[in-house]
């Protein structure tokens, strides 16, 4: 990746970008499109179709009928390991200018973007189509005048719809499995994040997806995604996003066929630092970029730093020179390591929160719009160096760069201050004390918990929440929990 080859695919015109349904590329059914901001400059990238109902009707009904007439379930496992094998390779070859397109779009880094978005999408396609030709049933042992069979089947019909911070790795923790297992997909990306899964859906069909197995339409959450979420044709809805959002799909859920609904929703991790940390200031660093990275846009986010009252002072100052070391600028510059906020509307936000802390007193590092000459969305990384309990900085999801820091004096006070939250999504601890170590694991309410590091778990291990951070799974192989159903045949002998 040079710099050289990231500006010239920084200058190519984009072309409008239309859904994709039944294998063809569509326009919206009344024709109206989309803008795409840039959130590098503020500028009109290109416009993507601004889906209707009659367009989400029109994808459900292609997927049911791939589904139901066995294009793709029905293929041998091998045959749909191929044909995935060969759309991760496309994506792989394709990877800079599919990251360059969504750094364009959402403003991530491009040094993390070229590594989490298609490149992960590469790799979780490989992870989920191996696989494929090693799920099996089960022989129950019971009386040996019967036999009893337990198949595994594909749900049918599941409806997708990710957020914009990963729009591309997200969204191969649900096609991926999903379409292993031989379901079929009408997916709805974010608003402000469409442009890669377009890409990628395209990629999809050129490997050999089958007309109808992967649609994706783009447009409102309110339109397309209630849509897809109140049909009676979709068998199962994931989703990744806010909480309010995933109440509204379970409501719809409810009122339709009550199809399962599998929710990642939001955090406000957890990161502990005990005295005994083996490297303070390698826990800074860590903590710096657990909340930092991507404009603090990531869904298991380090936002709450919870420190034992002896270090407090230490850790903040070298939390603060970290962050301060980061360079924010120029999602496109190969050397920038926090490139824009998504949105100007959620720029504002974190701003807010910071704000709001100032306000109340609190000593506040940084935190200030930056680069508005630029006509794009910049924000230095803010810390809230002694946030109380009770600060809404401490207790509601930021979404931004933007971390608290909080003393605590005794383990007991970590595990509560850790707690205190709706949500439970991931956490850390860093100590040498390994006794005390597994006693955070097992007391703290979270899905995720590092020990001594944060972030970067691999495919192989489940992510999933617990309390308001949602239910379900994505990666690892019990992602397939959600997309295979249970049959079971009971024969006399």
């Amino acid at each position: 990746m040079s710099q050289n080859q990231i500006d010239a695919l920084r200058a190519a015109p984009l072309p409008a970008f239309q859904h994709i349904v039944d294998g063809r590329r569509v326009s919206a059914s009344d024709g109206r499109t989309m803008a795409v901001v840039s959130p590098i400059d503020g500028a009109v990238l290109t416009t993507c179709a601004r889906g209707t109902t009659a367009d989400t009707d029109a994808a459900i009904a292609a997927a049911r009928q791939a589904f139901d007439d066995g294009r793709w379930s029905d293929l041998p496992p091998a045959a749909r390991k191929k044909i995935l094998l060969k759309w991760a390779d496309l994506i792989e070859a394709d990877a800079l200018d599919i990251a360059v397109l969504g750094v364009r779009e959402n403003g991530t880094e491009i040094g993390m973007a070229l590594k989490a978005e298609p490149l992960s999408a590469a790799a979780t396609l490989r992870y989920y189509a191996e696989a494929i030709d090693k799920l099996s049933g089960e022989i129950a042992p019971t009386d040996p005048a019967f036999l009893g069979l337990v198949h595994r089947e594909p749900v049918g019909v599941v409806g997708a719809i990710v957020p914009w911070n990963f729009p591309l790795m997200i969204g191969a923790w649900k096609f991926a499995p999903a379409l292993a297992a031989g379901c079929t997909m009408v997916l709805k990306p974010a608003e402000t994040a469409s442009l890669t899964l377009l890409r990628v859906a395209e990629l999809g069909l050129e490997a050999g997806l089958p007309p109808g197995v992967f649609n994706v339409v783009t447009g409102e959450g309110a339109v397309v995604g209630a849509r897809i979420a109140e049909s009676m044709d979709v068998d199962v809805l994931v989703f990744t996003g806010s909480g309010g959002t995933g109440r509204r799909l379970l409501e719809a859920a409810a009122r339709s066929n009550l199809k399962r609904v599998y929710l990642e929703l939001g955090g406000k991790s957890p990161n502990i630092v005990f005295a005994d940390a083996p490297d303070l200031d390698e826990a800074a660093k860590v903590a710096a970029h657990g909340i930092f990275r991507n404009s603090g846009q990531v869904c298991i986010a380090g936002s709450r730093i919870l420190v034992e009252r002896s270090i407090h002072a230490a850790f903040v100052e070298k939390l603060a020179a970290h962050a301060a070391a980061i360079k924010v600028g120029d999602p496109l510059d190969s050397a920038t390591q926090a490139g824009a906020v998504n949105s100007e509307r959620q720029l504002l936000q974190n701003l807010a929160f910071v704000d709001e802390a100032r306000a109340l007193g609190r000593k506040v590092i940084g935190g200030a719009r930056i680069r508005q000459e630029t006509g794009g969305f910049y924000m230095s990384p803010a810390i809230v160096a002694d946030a109380a309990p009770q600060d809404r900085v401490f207790r509601e999801e930021v979404f931004g760069p933007v971390v608290t820091v909080t003393p605590f004096d005794t383990e007991a006070e970590a595990v509560a201050l850790a707690n205190d939250t709706a949500y439970g999504l991931a956490a850390a601890v860093w100590t040498a004390n390994l006794s005390r170590a597994h006693r955070m694991v097992r007391k703290i309410r979270a899905g995720l918990v590092h020990v001594n590091t944060y972030g970067g778990s691999d495919l192989t291990v489940p992510l999933g929440g617990v309390k308001q951070s949602g239910n379900g799974h994505d990666k690892s192989l019990h992602a397939f929990d959600k997309f295979l159903d249970l049959k079971t045949a009971w024969v006399k002998l």
